[in-house]
C-alpha cells in the first residue's frame, strides 16, 4: 500500500509539475530562449524521475515536451516543433528524462535491496541479542515473538514439546508417545485473533510434515493460504478461523536442537502485508535456528538445575524433628534461573541430649551439583559431630579440619586433571545449641552472620560477638558466644542471600530483616512468610535460607537435681531419690528400670570419676537420666567375659535404655540415658 501511494504521487507529480512550470514561464517566454526554458523543464523532469519510478519519469518527459511546445515554442498553437533547434531540444529532453528515469529506478531498486538487507541483518542481530539472553525456554520463545512482530511477520506462535519444558530428552519422549506440545508464546499486531493462547494445546502432538518438509528440518512456505490446503495439518489452530481473520501467508519452521525436534514456530502475514517469499524463508530459518539453540540450552540447563535441586532437597531435612526445646519454621528458596544452578545452602535442627537442640545454618560457595554434594557432606559431618555432643566451638573446629581435607582432595584432583574435583571450596556455618533447662544458648560461627533475636516484648536485636573465618582457612581459633534469651524469644538464623544482594548492601538487608521480624505475626510460619515477602528480590543471585526458632523453657517441676557425695554408700540414697521423684511424676512403670540405671551410673561416677557427682532427672517427652562428674575420662563399652566381675555396667545401661551417650563440658563429663518402659 505504501508503494502504491508513492507511485501514485510520483505520477501526479509527473503530470502536474511540468504544467505548472510552463505556466510560470509563459509571461517570460520572450526573454528566455526555448533552450533555456527546456533546461528548466529538464530539471523538473529529472527531479520527478529521481523518485525512482520509470513510468513517472517517462510521463514527466512527455508532459514537459507537450507543455513546452504548447506554451513556449508555439504558444497556444498546434503541437508541432517548428525548427531543428527545437526538435533537438525536445529530443535531448526526452532522452535525458529516459536515462535519468532508468538510472533512478535502478538506484531506487538497489537502495531498497540495501535497506532490505540492512533490515534483515538488523533483525537477525536483534534476535541474536534478545534470544540468547535467558536460560528459560518460555522467555526465549517470547523474545522471538517480540523481535519478529511486526518487523518480519504480523503474527508469530511458538509451540514446544512438554519434555523440553521439563528438561527431558525429546527422543525419550517420542519413544514413549509423550511428544505433546504446549503453546508458550504468541504475539501479533492485533490482540484479537483466532490463534490458541499461551498455555493451550496440552495433549496436542507435534505435527508430522511430509518427508521432504518439517520432519527433515526444513521450513514450509505457503505464500497463498487460499490456494493450498497442505499447510493445514502443520498447525494446531483452526484453519477456517485464521483465513476469516485475514491471514494469507505463513512459514512454519521446526525448532531442532542437536538433531532433536523441540517444537515449531509459525510466522503469519495478513492480507495487508506482502506474502512471504523465498527470501523470507531464509530469514525464518535463521530466526528459528537461533531460537532452537537457545531453547535447547535452556532445556539442558533445566535438566541440570532440576537434578541439582532434587539432590539438594533430598539432602535438606525432609521434615523437622519433634522436640520441646524450640518451635521451628524454615524456608529455603533456590537462586533464580539466571545463576548457574542451585547453591549449597542448608539448615538443620538436631535434637541433643538433655532436651537440648542444635540449630544449624550453612552456606557452600558456588552453585550446581558440586556445591550440593559438598553441602551434603558437610551436613552429614555436622550431624555426626553433633551426636558426639561436642561444644559448638569444638564442632566448628572439627568441621574446619574436614573442609581443609576436602580442599586438599580437590587440589589433588586438579593436579591429576580431574575437572570434577577441581575448584576452590569455601563454606560458612553457624552452629547454635539451646538448652531449655539452663535457658541459655551457645553459638559458634565460621564466617556466618550471627542470629537476630526477637524478644517477647517485640524488641529485635542483632547478636554481636566473635565470628570466625570461613571454613577451610585454618590457623585461627573459633570461639563460642553464650547468651540467655528470654523464654519465648525467636532466634532468626539465615544465609547471606537473604540480607545481601546486588541491589542491597548488608546493612540495609539486616535492617530490613529486623523490621520484618518486628511485624506482628500469628505464628512462626506467618513470620517466615513476612520475612520472605519483605526481603526476597526478583533477581536473586544466591540461595536463601531462613530458620526461625521460638525458645521454650522446662519449668522446675519437670527437672530434679541432686548432688551425690563421692561415697559408695550413697548409691542407695541416689536410687531412693530417683524412685521418689518418679512417684511424684506418676511414672511408676519406669521406676524399676530407672533405679537400675541410676545405680550403675552413680556407682561408675563414684568409682571411676571425680567429685562432685550430680544426678539429674528430666521429665520431657522422654524420661532422661543424667549423671555428671568432674572427670574428663570418657567411658567406653566393653564386653565382660564369663567370669569377670566388672565390665557389665555400660552394657546394662545400653540394654535398658532407648538412647544413651556421653557429652563433655569444659570441666568433666555427663553420661545420660533414656530408660525404656516410659509411661507418657
Amino acid at each position: 500500500m505504501r508503494e502504491l501511494r508513492s507511485s501514485s504521487v510520483a505520477v501526479v507529480s509527473a503530470l502536474v509539475a511540468p504544467l505548472l512550470v510552463c505556466l510560470v514561464l509563459v509571461p517570460f517566454r520572450a526573454d528566455f530562449p526555448d533552450f533555456e526554458s527546456a533546461l528548466v523543464l529538464m530539471a523538473v523532469v529529472v527531479a520527478v524521475a529521481a523518485q525512482g519510478y520509470r513510468v513517472a519519469g517517462l510521463i514527466a518527459a512527455v508532459s514537459a515536451t507537450v507543455w513546452l511546445d504548447y506554451f513556449l515554442i508555439s504558444p497556444w498553437g498546434s503541437l508541432s516543433v517548428a525548427s531543428s533547434d527545437d526538435r533537438w531540444t525536445v529530443f535531448l529532453m526526452l532522452t535525458t528524462s529516459v536515462i535519468v528515469s532508468e538510472l533512478a529506478a535502478r538506484g531506487r531498486r538497489q537502495r531498497r535491496q540495501t535497506l532490505r538487507a540492512h533490515g534483515r541483518l538488523k533483525l537477525l542481530h536483534d534476535a541474536g541479542m534478545a534470544i540468547g539472553a535467558t536460560l528459560d525456554a518460555e522467555r526465549t520463545a517470547r523474545k522471538l515473538t517480540e523481535v519478529a512482530v511486526p518487523r518480519f511477520a504480523d503474527f508469530v506462535t511458538v509451540d514446544l514439546a512438554l519434555s523440553v519444558l521439563t528438561g527431558e530428552e525429546p527422543e525419550e519422549a517420542l519413544k514413549q508417545d509423550r511428544a505433546n506440545v504446549r503453546r508458550v508464546a504468541v504475539a501479533g499486531v492485533d490482540e484479537h485473533h483466532p490463534l490458541h493462547a499461551v498455555g493451550d494445546l496440552d495433549g496436542y502432538g507435534l505435527a508430522v510434515a511430509p518427508a521432504d518438509d518439517v520432519s527433515h528440518g526444513r521450513a514450509h512456505l505457503e505464500p497463498d493460504l487460499l490456494a493450498s490446503t497442505a499447510w493445514r495439518p502443520l498447525i494446531p489452530d483452526d484453519a477456517a478461523a485464521v483465513l476469516d481473520h485475514g491471514m494469507r501467508s505463513l512459514i512454519t519452521v521446526p525448532l531442532r536442537g542437536r538433531g532433536a525436534l523441540l517444537g515449531t514456530v509459525t510466522f503469519w502475514r495478513s492480507r495487508h502485508a506482502e506474502p512471504f517469499t523465498r527470501a523470507d524463508l531464509a530469514d525464518a530459518e535463521e530466526l528459528a535456528a537461533k531460537t532452537a539453540v537457545a531453547i535447547d540450552n535452556a532445556r539442558r540447563y533445566t535438566r541440570e538445575r532440576t537434578a541439582a535441586m532434587t539432590l539438594q532437597r533430598s539432602l535438606l531435612p525432609q521434615r523437622l524433628p519433634e522436640q520441646t526445646a524450640v518451635d521451628v519454621a524454615s524456608r529455603y528458596l533456590p537462586a533464580g534461573p539466571q545463576t548457574a544452578g542451585v547453591g549449597g545452602d542448608w539448615y538443620d535442627v538436631i535434637p541433643l541430649s538433655g532436651c537440648r537442640v542444635a540449630l544449624v545454618v550453612g552456606d557452600v560457595v558456588g552453585h550446581g551439583i558440586n556445591a550440593c554434594a559438598t553441602m551434603g557432606r558437610l551436613r552429614t559431618a555436622v550431624r555426626t559431630l553433633a551426636d558426639v555432643d561436642l561444644p559448638p566451638d569444638e564442632l566448628i573446629t572439627h568441621l574446619d579440619d574436614l573442609v581443609m581435607r576436602l580442599t586438599d582432595d580437590q587440589q589433588e584432583g586438579r593436579a591429576e586433571g580431574d575437572a570434577a574435583a577441581a575448584g576452590e571450596l569455601g563454606a560458612t556455618c553457624l552452629y547454635a545449641v539451646y538448652d531449655p533447662v539452663a535457658r541459655s544458648c551457645t553459638v559458634a560461627s565460621a564466617g556466618h552472620p550471627l542470629p537476630v533475636v526477637l524478644t517477647p516484648d517485640g524488641k529485635v536485636e542483632q547478636l554481636h560477638g566473635f565470628v570466625g573465618p570461613p571454613l577451610g582457612l585454618g590457623g585461627l581459633p573459633f570461639e563460642s558466644l553464650e547468651f540467655s534469651p528470654p523464654t519465648g524469644s525467636v532466634l532468626a538464623l539465615y544465609s547471606n542471600g537473604l540480607v545481601q544482594s546486588r541491589e542491597r548492601d548488608l546493612d540495609d538487608g539486616l535492617a530490613a530483616l529486623r523490621h520484618a521480624l518486628a511485624m506482628p505475626a500469628p505464628s512462626l510460619e506467618a513470620a517466615c512468610d513476612t520475612v520472605m515477602r519483605t526481603l526476597v528480590t526478583p533477581h536473586m543471585a544466591d540461595d536463601i535460607t531462613l530458620l526461625l526458632a521460638r525458645t521454650h523453657a522446662l519449668t522446675g517441676d519437670r527437672v530434679a537435681v541432686w548432688d551425690i557425695p563421692a561415697d559408695p554408700a550413697m548409691v542407695a540414697s541416689a536410687r531412693k531419690l530417683a524412685v521418689e521423684q518418679l512417684d511424684t511424676w506418676g511414672l511408676w512403670e519406669a521406676a524399676f528400670v530407672t533405679e537400675l540405671l541410676v545405680s550403675e551410673l552413680v556407682t561408675n561416677a563414684i568409682r571411676h570419676g571425680q567429685s562432685p557427682v550430680e544426678l539429674r532427672l528430666i521429665r520431657d517427652s522422654a524420661l532422661i537420666c543424667e549423671v555428671s562428674d568432674a572427670s574428663s575420662t570418657a567411658p567406653h563399652l566393653r564386653r565382660a567375659r564369663e567370669f569377670d566381675e566388672g565390665g557389665r555396667g555400660l552394657l546394662l545401661v545400653a540394654q535398658l535404655s532407648q538412647k544413651w551417650g556421653t557429652r563433655h563440658a569444659a570441666v568433666g563429663k555427663t553420661i545420660w540415658c533414656e530408660p525404656k518402659l516410659l509411661a507418657a
